[in-house]
């Protein structure tokens, strides 16, 4: 039996190794390659929209929590790279404040901007910021027992507070929020060369993020998010508090969030509300659940599948998308609720059990010996 367990587990990493070695000849050596650079700067930025979904995967797919809200941590993320590249350029032209702020009338640079003209300083901020705020709130709900629709409510009302928020605040751009970043610590962005390592950059960083999921979901810790998720009182019942699986889950979604945020800014050129609010939580969802939220690759790939499908489809049939979307949204949940990942398994056990529930045939009764007449 040991001798079995161990050759299953020698194969598992064996094929894990493999998948992410063609993951990484895909991203750093096909996709180049093949694509060019505008598609290729598309395609990086559906990968900040997978590494986000990695997070969700294992906070809702492993441990049942909805969340909504994911764009708060995205946005924490986004904004404070975003003020860090404007306040580099403005140093770099010699002005005391970003020149959007000029053309506003602010002479004075907010106290809420001074520390991130730190290079470690803004770079800490977005490792540490957004965790911590996932885990002072997760401290206030998961211990309050709060869950289901309520969190999940709760969470999408941070999201539009937010944005609401940011919309009032011309020291961080209003409603236009922060654009037109000239250089990414030193390198400029106008240099397709710069903008390819940002597309490796991005890649690189998804697949750590996928390493760790995948560690995290095979770990005794993984079984304990599995284990709150179906059965939280039993959980409660042998010593364990799910309250303190649950943040931790939820905070590691919320550094994987404020990292993918960060890496939008520059890739993208331009953070706003309209990209954190209540239409871009949903959305991240939505890819997880199209995808596959149980499953390790199912969110990564249903994020970026919408996001090109968005892309793409939008600009053929702008306002039918939305539709499509929500109703795509719905087949999955309604009738495949693992997601795409899950319809082959789903069809092999099918098969299976029909195949066990089939009855065997008859076998063939062995011919009568003919009769000899007595002499």
């Amino acid at each position: 039996m040991t001798t079995l367990i161990q050759r299953w587990r020698a194969n598992s990493r064996v094929t894990t190794l493999a998948g992410f070695a063609v993951a990484a000849v895909l991203l750093f050596a096909v996709a180049p390659a093949v694509l060019s650079d505008f598609r290729l700067n598309l395609l990086a930025k559906f990968l900040c929209f997978a590494i986000v979904a990695a997070g969700i995967g294992l906070a809702w797919g492993r441990g049942g929590m909805l969340t909504l809200g994911q764009g708060v941590f995205f946005g924490i993320g986004a904004y404070i790279m975003a003020m860090h590249l404007q306040l580099a350029d403005a140093e770099r032209l010699g002005n005391d404040v970003p020149e959007f702020m000029d053309i506003s009338g602010i002479r004075e640079l907010p106290a809420l901007w001074v520390p991130f003209a730190s290079a470690p300083v803004a770079l800490l901020g977005i490792l540490v910021i957004p965790a911590l705020v996932a885990a002072v709130l997760g401290y206030g709900v998961f211990k309050r027992r709060v869950k289901g629709a309520y969190f999940a409510i709760l969470s999408q009302a941070l999201a539009a507070a937010l944005a609401i928020l940011l919309t009032g605040q011309q020291a961080l751009g209003g409603f236009t929020g922060l654009s037109d970043f000239r250089a990414f610590f030193g390198f400029k962005l106008s240099d397709p060369a710069n903008r390819q390592m940002l597309f490796f950059i991005a890649a690189g960083t998804l697949l750590v993020v996928v390493a760790i999921v995948r560690q995290l979901m095979r770990s005794r810790y993984g079984e304990l998010l599995v284990a709150v998720r179906d059965q939280e009182e039993r959980v409660r019942f042998l010593g364990y508090d799910p309250a303190n699986i649950k943040i931790v889950a939820y905070v590691v979604a919320a550094f994987f969030a404020g990292i993918a945020g960060a890496l939008f800014t520059p890739i993208v050129g331009i953070i706003s509300p309209a990209d954190i609010g209540v239409v871009p939580s949903i959305a991240f969802l939505i890819g997880v659940a199209i995808g596959g939220r149980t499953t390790l690759l199912g969110p990564v790939l249903g994020a970026i599948g919408v996001a090109w499908a968005q892309t793409s489809l939008s600009e053929q049939f702008p306002s039918g998308w939305t539709y499509l979307q929500g109703v795509l949204f719905i087949v999955v949940v309604g009738f495949i609720p693992a997601g795409l990942a899950g319809i082959w398994p789903m069809l092999k056990g099918r098969v299976d059990f029909g195949r066990f529930r089939r009855k065997p045939e008859p076998e063939p009764a062995a011919p009568e010996r003919e009769k000899v007449a007595a002499p």
